[in-house]
């Protein structure tokens, strides 16, 4: 049985114990042969009943010959699971098709082919397939659902083989699996222009431009294939060698998307906690941000950064924009609360600047993590905070008071600071995080890494 692209494995080899393991497949309707046979031996013994004798032999060894005929027979089948797709978001179906392959010179009896999911993606699925042909094939598929983002095996895949009478079930179980990753849900956000983009190179893109003047060439050897309309003779004739003019190259601008995963941080527990909003709001907008040309990473408070490849940990400028998606959300897929009580280890990561654009989705802050996280401005260009009150997700009751000093305090530091209520639109709050930096205005003019 082969599952997720491992190799195919007979069914007969995953057998395990002898004939005495078979006998415990008996099914309630063998169980019950046998144990009127035997009575009807014993009472043809002591009542001297040839014929009773009979009788019992017939039905006590009729359960044991299905037992023995279906434990020697030997059926070679091979087995494949599909995802479609592998990666869902959260509320999402995701449909797994199942094919089984006959490769014996025989036709199978009556099978039963069960897939074993967890509970949360809904019951166990079962299909009674009632002869394969010799050479023949199977396909059959069912549906997964989670509205609990994570990681979700798949398998392994179990064949049960019954007699025609139903006397006995044989089970064959077979080690391959697969897994399904439920991705948080994102919901696609409006585009927010600020300055310091340029036109005709996306909207997160500026020029790096490899020269100033025709005095300020900064050339590079000829390669094959180099347009010979770029060649610099000035150049060439100094160094002896072919050079050619360095093209101008787009830069992608940064973002950095700040996840505050600390479990003093949150309250409450489930799809519509405080802590699952914010890591659906980050999922929306490192996607989000991808799409409009950033180079992007994620970033914990436990200074843990994804990808932590690339141009300085960033993603989209050397690698494909959807395989860091892809990583980046199957990060966020299992992320979970951290024991932490501080943002330092973050601020720390953000120390070296040349940051850009900063998106913080925090949790509860007190005095000392405000501090830190209005510090963490400094580090980069434009910054806006999303801030989640735990008082107000789990009570309705917001400590108005402190919420509010927060967000002074952030948006003293240059923050666009907002306060999350539940059930808030992501897409409202970004509209209004946009008109909050247009109007902090000149304050962030000349800052690196707009946003989008």
């Amino acid at each position: 049985m082969a599952a997720g692209g491992l190799p195919a494995e007979s069914a007969d080899e995953q057998a395990r114990g002898g004939l005495w393991a078979a006998l415990a497949g008996l099914t309630t309707r063998g169980r019950s042969f046998l144990a009127a046979g035997v009575a009807a031996a014993v009472c043809a013994f002591v009542l001297g009943q040839e014929d009773l004798l009979r009788v019992g032999l017939l039905l006590a060894v009729l359960p044991l010959v299905c037992t023995v005929v279906l434990y020697r027979t030997r059926y070679r089948v091979t087995g494949s699971r599909r995802l479609s797709p592998g990666r869902v978001p959260a509320g999402s179906e995701a449909r797994v098709h199942l094919r089984l392959d006959n490769v014996s010179r025989l036709p199978t009896g009556l099978l039963m082919l069960q897939d074993r999911v967890p509970y949360v993606l809904g019951p166990r699925p079962r299909f009674v397939l009632d002869r394969v042909e010799a050479g023949g094939k199977r396909e059959v598929s069912y549906r997964v659902r989670s509205d609990l983002r994570g990681r979700y095996p798949l398998g392994p895949l179990q064949l049960r083989l019954t007699d025609p009478f139903g006397m006995c079930e044989l089970t064959r179980a077979f080690s391959a699996y697969d897994t399904l990753t439920v991705i948080p849900r994102t919901e696609p956000l409006p585009p927010v222009r600020l300055s310091g983009e340029a036109a005709g190179y996306g909207d997160g893109r500026h020029r790096s431009l490899a020269l100033a003047g025709e005095d300020d060439v900064i050339p590079r050897g000829y390669r094959h294939g180099d347009d010979l309309r770029r060649v610099h003779w000035r150049s060439t004739a100094r160094y002896g060698e072919l050079m050619v003019r360095r093209e101008e190259q787009p830069q992608r601008a940064r973002c950095t998307v700040l996840l505050d995963t600390r479990d003093i941080a949150y309250a409450g527990a489930g799809p519509d906690s405080a802590f699952e909003w914010a890591v659906s709001g980050a999922a929306s907008a490192l996607t989000h941000m991808l799409e409009r040309g950033f180079s992007v990473r994620l970033l914990t408070d436990t200074g843990s950064s994804v990808p932590g490849e690339g141009a300085g940990g960033f993603a989209g400028s050397t690698q494909d924009s959807s395989d860091s998606a892809g990583l980046m959300m199957d990060t966020l897929a299992v992320v979970d609360h951290s024991d932490g009580g501080g943002l330092s280890r973050a601020y720390d990561v953000l120390r070296g600047g040349n940051e850009g654009l900063l998106i913080g989705f925090f949790g509860d802050l007190d005095e000392e993590q405000a501090a830190v996280a209005a510090k963490m401005r400094r580090r980069s260009g434009a910054a806006v905070a999303f801030v989640l009150d735990s008082g107000l997700w789990t009570h309705g009751s917001p400590e108005r008071g402190p919420v509010e000093e927060r967000l002074r305090l952030l948006r003293e530091a240059g923050w666009a600071a907002l306060a999350v209520s539940p059930g808030a639109s992501l897409p409202e709050l970004w509209r209004r995080a946009g008109q909050e930096r247009s109007e902090a205005g000149t304050a962030s003019k000349g800052t690196a890494g707009g946003w989008s």
